[in-house]
């Protein structure tokens, strides 16, 4: 009896090394996706109880007993749940996963062997939107916004003259703004590279396309003006002449 038990240890020990390496695992999961959290299962001769539990925000309690084929949920999530049948593998699935699931989790098997603890620390990664724009001044300005973590920002051709900034929100996300000068630029195009866990995107901008407009603008606007104001003077001698015709008549006639 006592080597078969050791027998049985042995091939728990070597489960957990083959499932995750050692008995603490680092998952990273993009919100919106599933996460599998995988806790060693045993043979179901010698588990008595499987119990995961969440230290994260919400304190999530969730166990199996066998001898009474029963499940139990407290405080939990309808987002968590057994991947499979808790009796056959006793993985946690969570779906979809948010900002909310992140913290460590604890997985306790209960057998006849002895307790064996396996701890999962997961992580949320938070894809940014992206943005490449372009300002009045001549400044080209690459965003991303809202990822976790905050992504990496790069330009084509390469500066040594761009400024990031970055804003940290409540969520833990974090909105990452680079900024480069154009004006001077000898480059028909500038190229943001944009870095994350989540995303790797290239945005171009044709700056000819927006120093021509510009120039249009510089160029167009005093003209525009010009015309304007000799409208308006042309406009102002056709009344002025008009009101002395009308002076010329009204004296003819009292005459």
């Amino acid at each position: 009896m006592t080597q078969i038990r050791a027998v049985l240890a042995a091939v728990l020990f070597l489960m957990i090394h083959l499932v995750g390496g050692s008995a603490y695992r680092r998952v990273n999961v993009e919100a919106g996706h599933e996460a599998v959290l995988h806790c060693p299962s045993i043979s179901k001769l010698s588990l008595l109880m499987v119990t995961w539990k969440m230290n994260s925000n919400t304190s999530c309690f969730l166990a199996y007993r066998r001898d009474l084929n029963e499940t139990r949920m407290l405080n939990c999530s309808e987002r968590m749940m057994w991947k499979y049948t808790p009796d056959r593998d006793p993985a946690l699935r969570i779906y979809p996963v948010n900002l909310n699931d992140e913290g460590n989790y604890t997985c306790e098997i209960v057998s006849s062997e002895g307790n064996f603890f396996f701890f999962f620390s997961l992580t949320v990664i938070v894809p940014p939107t992206l943005s490449l724009t372009s300002d009045k001044n001549g400044v080209a300005v690459c965003q991303a916004t809202a990822g976790k973590p905050a992504a990496k920002i790069s330009w084509i051709p390469a500066s040594n003259h761009s400024v990031e900034k970055d804003v940290h929100h409540l969520n833990r996300t974090v909105t990452r703004v680079s900024y480069i000068s154009w004006v001077n630029s000898t480059h028909p195009n500038v190229t943001c590279l944009v870095t994350h866990p989540a995303v790797n995107q290239t945005l171009s901008l044709d700056l000819s396309y927006d120093s021509s407009r510009i120039q249009y603008l510089l160029i167009g606007l005093p003209a525009s003006l010009a015309v304007v104001c000799g409208a308006g003077v042309t406009l102002c001698l056709i009344l002025r002449c008009r009101g002395k015709r009308n002076v010329s008549a009204k004296e003819k006639i009292k005459q």
